[in-house]
């Protein structure tokens, strides 16, 4: 188990200097000065120069790439350009509040998914029945900006029940959880939906059932046990999904997290925050990822072996 663990943290390494690479070229190729960003468009043309040197902005474009390089290994992501601070400090402040954020989004996703999922499949061909596949396809296909704009207007405009904005209390992270949780949530509903009818199908239930056992027995004791197999490999593979996939409620709800963080840095040309920020993210997503791999090895011990 640990020879399979150690391997899989190698195989990643690569994986992070590819992204490392993409992320550094995009940045160059954008338009775009960080200096002018800083100073504004009027300042002196010397004081620029000095401050693009001070940056090591002058240097060609290698010596940058694996100075950052150098310096991510021992730990140390620069000094964003805009709040003058340790780009370190900045991600392990903002990621917190995108913890949160995702936990609350999961746990959303998983209860109504589950529950959708559930009754789909034992009414199937239902009006309930249909009526959740379609909602389900719905929250998969929907963009999340258009819903979380949607949640806005209607919960916090039109109703007024709901905050629009914030993160503190527990009401105004009821719709970013909403929003960021409803395409999961469709996800899972189809995925349980499926998987349990095809295990209602099993003549071990059909034993059970012949038994005469209630149905709510033969469902839940009997048949949802087997039938979450597979939904759980997939609620483990969407929490990395939900960490980096938080950029955009984040950004509508005003909610000072890992995805703001990375579009503030955007917006203002912050090269070491913006590379800093989608490493970070990519090393989560890679983490999250690894820990669902390393659970599989643990259930089955065939994998560690290939």
């Amino acid at each position: 188990m640990l020879v399979y663990s150690v391997r899989r943290l190698l195989l990643a390494i690569p994986v992070l200097l590819g992204i490392s690479v993409i992320t550094f070229i995009l940045m160059n190729v954008v338009p775009g000065d960080p200096v002018l960003n800083m100073l504004g468009k009027r300042a002196d043309p010397v004081v620029v120069e000095k401050v693009r040197a001070q940056l090591g902005l002058n240097d060609p474009l290698y010596v940058q790439f694996f100075r950052f390089v150098a310096n991510a290994a021992r730990g140390d992501l620069g000094e964003s350009y805009r709040f003058r601070q340790p780009v370190t400090r900045l991600i392990l402040t903002s990621f917190p509040v995108t913890v949160k954020v995702s936990i609350s989004a999961m746990l959303v996703a998983i209860a109504i998914g589950l529950t959708v999922g559930i009754v789909s499949a034992v009414k199937q061909y239902s009006v309930i029945d249909h009526g959740s596949m379609i909602l389900a396809l719905s929250g998969i296909s929907a963009p999340i900006f258009w819903v979380a704009l949607v949640a806005q207007y209607v919960f916090g405009l039109r109703l007024g029940i709901l905050p629009i904005s914030g993160y503190a209390t527990w009401k105004e992270m009821v719709l970013p959880a909403l929003v960021l949780g409803s395409r999961f949530a469709a996800s899972i509903a189809r995925l349980t939906r499926s998987s349990l009818l095809e295990v209602i199908r099993q003549d071990y239930v059909r034993t059970a059932r012949a038994k005469g056992l209630a149905e709510r027995v033969v469902i839940f004791k009997h048949a949802l046990k087997n039938a979450l197999i597979p939904v759980i490999t997939v609620v483990g593979l969407q929490i990395g999904g939900l960490l980096t996939g938080s950029i955009l409620t984040e950004t509508i709800f005003g909610i000072p997290g890992l995805g703001r963080l990375a579009v503030t840095a955007l917006n203002n040309r912050d090269f070491p925050l913006l590379q800093g920020t989608v490493l970070f993210t990519a090393f989560v997503y890679i983490m999250s990822n690894l820990a669902v791999d390393l659970s599989y090895a643990y259930v089955d011990p065939r994998i560690r072996l290939r």
